[in-house]
């Protein structure tokens, strides 16, 4: 590949970002790389399958028409996902359009007339797809998830008209605690005789939706559909990215509170935490019921492997785990539900492939990897706020405030560099959680408490005894 053909890719990609604006060239080209030129047939890349399609359906004349514009005698391009065989991309001729026949678009169960082209009804409000398993009954509750268990049942059972108690609703937790079962049970719940429209999204679904919309202009179309939910439900918040695609979300969720439509989000960490998006939004989300589901308790372990074991068995009558292999594998695989799920496969395929009873042995044989050391405790910036300045005696606004006497000073660099240490925040978002300051102001501090630390021993032991307090 020479330079002149990189030259002509560079040209090729800033006519497709000023066809297309910046977030959807970077939401689809952003990644894509010209891997070879060659007698009239360009190799392009992309890393995902889901790129690759996306682009072949949607973007292959345009694409080709660009290089064409730059190359006359190119006539072919090739689309591969890196580091997998290169397929053709198959250039369709061009046809006229056809007007779209009235259809019904399944919205989490209710229905609506769309006002758009079916494909784009049935790629952003389509609702992501459901689990039949995560219902209400099938929720195994514990101390962990009571008050989330609890929350989302009293959404669930609110009609249309009532009065909203939590709005927006906003259960967080880590990977495999439940917050996909809860978000999902209340789009069953709505779409089983509900006189309300549910529509369940992950975040990436409601991405995709509006960049799509955004790229056959009807982005207004959209919003209205979008906007005439009476239940939004939206999963892993933490994925939402494009400024654009931000704002859009802040307006919808804006409009649906204003206008007394519920609003359901999950996440993996809490508003406050949620650095990428914009500080409105984060308050926003703040303002309703905020619910972290906590680690699965050993007897809650217990009794989610015996739901699973029950499960197992209605489709497998046979399949038998005896008592002391449920609490050996409940004491033994503590992280989340899945790797219970998991452990639960494990027991059946052996069961059923070797035709040898579910033993004690051969559990402890068969879980060896699922068995993880613990992982260390979380550390929130508010907790190390909360007790540098107990520590020093100041209180958590002078830490935030614009003071510069010595004796907050020094309390508050302390605080920062605590912050970057035990936690996995930039320094933009340390800065903004003491009182929106300069990241170089952060880093000022990492640096005087490691240079303080390194030439005085009682300042560091004081230091290690904050970290001790904080991680315990």
């Amino acid at each position: 590949m020479t330079s002149t053909d990189q030259e002509r890719w560079r040209r090729v990609r800033d006519r497709l970002r000023s066809e297309l604006g910046e977030d959807v060239f970077s939401s689809w080209f952003g990644r894509m790389e010209l891997e070879t030129v060659d007698e009239g047939v360009v190799r392009l890349s992309v890393p995902t399958r889901f790129l690759r399609n996306w682009i072949q359906s949607h973007y292959s004349e345009r694409v080709l028409a660009r290089w064409q514009e730059e190359e006359s005698i190119v006539s072919r391009l090739e689309l591969s996902v890196r580091s997998a065989a290169i397929r053709p991309l198959a250039v369709k001729p061009k046809l006229p359009e056809a007007p779209m026949p009235s259809r019904d678009a399944t919205m989490g169960g209710s229905e609506m007339r769309p006002s758009v082209p079916y494909m784009t009804v049935h790629e952003a409000l389509g609702g992501s797809p459901l689990d039949p398993r995560l219902t209400f009954e099938s929720f195994i509750i514990g101390r962990s998830n009571t008050l989330a268990h609890a929350a989302a049942k009293q959404v669930a059972m609110n009609r249309r008209g009532e009065p909203l108690m939590f709005n927006p609703l906003y259960t967080h937790a880590a990977v495999g605690l439940g917050k996909t079962h809860l978000l999902q049970a209340i789009t069953w719940a709505g779409s089983n005789g509900g006189d309300r429209k549910v529509l369940y999204l992950t975040a990436e679904r409601f991405m995709y939706g509006f960049v799509s919309a955004l790229r056959t202009q009807t982005t207004l179309a959209f919003k209205e559909a979008v906007r005439a939910i009476d239940v939004l439900v939206i999963d892993d918040l933490q994925f939402l990215q494009g400024r654009s695609t931000q704002a859009e979300f802040c307006h919808t969720l804006n409009t649906l509170i204003d206008a007394g439509r519920q609003v359901v989000i999950a996440s993996d960490r809490p508003p406050a935490d949620l650095e990428s998006l914009d500080d409105r939004v984060r308050s926003r989300l703040a303002g309703g019921l905020v619910v972290e589901i906590g680690s699965l308790g050993e007897e809650l372990r217990l009794e989610i492997l015996k739901s699973r074991v029950a499960a197992a068995r209605s489709h497998h009558p046979g399949f038998e785990v005896p008592p002391p292999v449920l609490v050996f594998v409940a004491k033994s695989v503590t992280h989340n539900g899945r790797d219970l799920e998991g452990a639960v496969n494990r027991l059946l395929a052996h069961n059923k492939l070797t035709g040898q009873p579910v033993t004690l042995e051969m559990a402890e044989r068969e879980m060896r990897d699922l068995i993880r050391p613990a992982e260390p405790k979380r550390v929130r910036i508010e907790d190390i706020q909360r007790i540098v300045a107990r520590q020093y005696n100041v209180s958590r606004a002078d830490l935030l405030s614009s003071r510069r006497t010595a004796n907050v000073v020094r309390p508050r660099q302390v605080a920062m560099y605590l912050a970057k240490v035990l936690t996995l925040r930039s320094l933009p978002e340390i800065g903004r959680r003491f009182g929106g300051r300069d990241h170089t102001t952060v880093l000022h501090a990492v640096r005087k408490i490691e240079n303080l630390a390194g030439n005085d021993s009682a300042f560091a032991e004081e230091i290690e005894a904050l970290k001790r307090q904080l991680q315990d």
